[in-house]
């Protein structure tokens, strides 16, 4: 039987499920993979036929659906086609199908989850706590060793990976709420990501928290008291890491090769350079969870949702990460 992936259709008010049809057309060619979606059935036929993409978009029924693609919808009742950017409902069903995503990977139903976007302050509105997708992915896997990688190419195939040491905080916690541990665990995550990629190497260069790396104290004691000791743990441990160095310089090193992966410190640090190169090709990978999961590298675009003109290249980089990742798990 062929990799199932399980993909999360989010924010219906956004362009989640126009960027995932999208992809879908050009992907389902390949016969790798069979794909189930998460989310409003009537929303996708509609979606489909108003796009003109002619998916066979099966239901999904007990014994699994024999067609490429099929759908499922957790919840009860379908949502309006009428519903506004930000709506409650839509905020609450995207949750929904996260955590049936979620539960059908922790049951080993579906190979990979891919999770179209969300929008937190939808969400939060909505009356559900919620810090991002990421974290609700692991506590409902019961783990708290996850970390999130985000990569991607330019147009000559020249990649950066970046681990996250700390994600959604504002800047000014960020000092306090990084610890050795999370230095040490993105370390880790990161070096064991390239060898899940394939990589020749797993070369991990390591960011300082402050500017210049903290000029020996000058500008900061983060490199002295948490990250370099995580950087010098993990040396002692056998993994290629280097650091903490200055993360203006650090990038551009990276960027030649010399590095197959970076930790950052915070989330802007990372991403920056990150979508400076891979705009369009960029996947968010969770590292450390029981099972696969990858979504695009993009937010829900209301200013443009509905409007067809989406682009579909991040949801496809995230579906073929998630199928490399799938199929070397299964062989």
């Amino acid at each position: 039987m062929s990799t199932l992936i399980g993909i999360c259709l989010g924010d219906v008010t956004g362009i989640g499920p126009e960027v995932t049809l999208k992809a879908l057309a050009a992907e389902s060619q390949q016969e790798d993979a069979r794909f189930l979606l998460i989310g409003d059935v009537e929303h996708a036929h509609l979606l489909n036929r108003r796009l003109g993409l002619n998916l066979q978009l099966e239901d999904y029924g007990r014994g699994g659906a024999p067609g490429k693609i099929a759908i499922a919808n957790p919840l009860s009742e379908s949502l309006s086609p009428e519903l506004v950017e930000g709506s409650p409902a839509a905020a609450r069903a995207a949750v929904s199908w996260l955590e049936d995503g979620a539960r059908r990977c922790l049951s080993r139903e579906v190979d990979a989850l891919v999770t179209a976007p969300v929008n937190k302050e939808a969400i939060v509105r909505a009356g559900v706590p919620f810090v991002g997708q990421t974290e609700m992915l692991s506590l409902l896997a019961g783990t708290e060793r996850t970390v999130m990688m985000l990569l991607g190419h330019d147009d000559r195939g020249r990649w950066l990976r970046v681990a996250l040491a700390t994600t959604h905080l504002p800047l000014k916690l960020v000092s306090e709420n990084l610890t050795r541990s999370k230095v040490e665990l993105a370390i880790e995550l990161a070096s064991k990501a390239c060898q899940d990629l394939g990589l020749s190497r797993a070369r991990v260069a390591v960011c300082g928290l402050n500017p210049h790396a903290g000029e020996g104290g000058l500008m900061g004691t983060e490199e002295q008291t948490t990250i370099g000791p995580a950087v010098l743990a993990t040396q002692r441990r056998q993994l290629d890491v280097v650091g903490p160095l200055s993360a203006d310089a650090l990038f551009y090193h990276a960027f030649k090769g010399d590095y197959d992966a970076v930790v950052a410190m915070y989330h802007d640090q990372g991403l920056v350079p990150l979508k400076m190169i891979g705009f369009d090709s960029g996947v968010n990978w969770t590292l450390g969870l029981p099972f696969i999961r990858t979504s695009p590298d993009h937010g829900t675009a209301y200013d443009i949702a509905g409007q067809g003109k989406a682009d579909p290249s991040s949801m496809s980089a995230a579906i073929r990460l998630a199928k490399q990742l799938a199929n070397k798990t299964r062989h």
